[in-house]
């Protein structure tokens, strides 16, 4: 068996043709992907022939060569051409060959229309396209920054389209609201605020529900978003979390009355600790780490109470804080213990808007309001591709169902209960 063995000077050379060598390749499969689908339009229209027994469906030269950029790099094409003469008896318009794999004008690939936004969108500021991508994809050729804000232009109307959707076939058993506050560089209101609604569906699934604009996290602003969401058709959850601080709390009372609250322990912490001196905060975030990781609903309530008769005294701010929340923060003892880590803080929001905020800080903030909305709806809904599904997604549908569950676990109902 032979082998062929390079030396080191060989593999170099190789080394620098290998990107070529995709290029070329990828050239030749696009020319016989565009002549297989010239062929066989004009082979579906061979038996049409005109008065004089001429075919009307003939294939007609080249069309001129142009560049398109590809993930593979940009590459020369010369597209087939295809006489087409016949006639659409009810438009009178003259039938037209449009390839689907190269339609007319087309410099780029659908990939790279994809990844040049979202490299904008993650963080790329759109005068570094073409020092940074045009080596890459052997020309600048399609990457200058009027071509990235066409691009982006259309994430507008996505945003518009999702927040008119229906939500009938939608049911959202936990939901996670918060705000961020961005920055517009242009018009009069120079702050946005994004109120941002995330739940878990029936199957465990995480998913956008809501990406509205606000003036802040405001009750009214809340409350808009809540009714828009009614309207809609979308059923109450069974529990929310967010921070104390919202507005959220107030417009969720007015939309959605069954609907229980489970304060954010996150945020919590942090304006528990803001009340105490730092000598004291590490002993205070041992003891309300015994509050939120109790094994049971009994044992987190006397946490609670050993925490206010510790730091009562001397701090009682800082008391205040969980006591006059203290049903709201262990509301998600009464449900399945796979789900307490889901349920305690609103991290599925909150590690989402770093991308936001990375995103804002490399342009200064966005152009507009509404520029910023399309902006951190395009970058949810980046992120919503990687969030996982809550652990024992089973147990969700039995969450809506009404199932009771205390301490973490399921309890069984009983024959003469199911009967009533």
């Amino acid at each position: 068996m032979l082998r062929i063995v390079a030396d080191e000077a060989g593999r170099e050379d190789f080394a620098l043709t290998l990107d070529e060598i995709c290029r070329e390749g990828a050239q030749r499969m696009l020319i016989v992907a565009l002549l297989a689908e010239a062929d066989a339009y004009v082979a579906a229209a061979g038996e049409e022939r005109d008065e004089r027994g001429h075919a009307l469906v003939t294939r007609n030269g080249k069309a001129r060569a142009r560049q398109v950029v590809t993930s593979a790099g940009a590459i020369d094409v010369a597209a087939p051409r295809v006489n087409d003469r016949r006639v659409d008896e009810a438009t009178g318009e003259r039938s037209r060959f449009r390839s689907q794999i190269l339609p007319p004008y087309v410099r780029r690939s659908p990939k790279v229309n994809e990844v040049l936004p979202l490299l904008y969108l993650h963080g790329m500021s759109s005068l570094d396209f073409v020092p940074a991508l045009a080596e890459f994809f052997g020309t600048e050729a399609g990457l200058s920054a009027a071509v990235i804000t066409r691009l982006t232009a259309s994430w507008e109307a996505e945003q518009k389209a999702f927040a008119h959707r229906g939500l009938h076939d939608r049911d959202y058993v936990y939901v996670w609201a918060d705000g961020i506050h961005v920055k517009v560089r242009l018009g009069e209101d120079r702050k946005l605020c994004l109120l941002v609604i995330v739940g878990v569906r029936a199957d465990g699934t995480k998913e956008l529900v809501a990406c509205s604009d606000g003036y802040r996290e405001s009750t009214a602003s809340w409350a808009e978003v809540l009714q828009d969401l009614k309207h809609r058709g979308m059923r109450a959850p069974v529990l929310a979390v967010g921070d104390g601080a919202l507005g959220f709390w107030g417009a969720l009372d007015e939309g959605f009355t069954e609907t229980r609250h489970q304060r954010d322990w996150v945020h919590k912490t942090a304006n528990v600790l803001d009340c105490l001196p730092a000598s004291v905060q590490p002993q205070a975030k041992r003891a309300i780490a015994e509050i939120t990781n109790a094994e049971n609903k009994a044992e987190a309530e006397l946490a609670v109470d050993r925490f206010a008769a510790e730091f009562g005294a001397k701090w009682p701010k800082a008391t205040s804080k969980i006591l006059s929340d203290r049903e709201a923060l262990l509301a998600f003892y009464d449900f399945p213990a796979e789900h307490w880590g889901h349920l305690r803080t609103s991290n599925p929001i909150e590690s989402t808007f770093a991308t936001v905020r990375a995103r804002t800080n490399v342009t200064k903030g966005p152009g507009s309001r509404q520029a910023g909305l399309a902006m951190a709806f395009k970058l949810l809904q980046a992120a919503e591709g990687r969030w996982r599904r809550v652990n024992a997604p089973e147990l969700v549908a039995l969450v809506r169902a009404g199932a009771t569950f205390v301490n973490g676990k399921l309890v069984e109902r009983s024959e003469d209960e199911d009967a009533a």
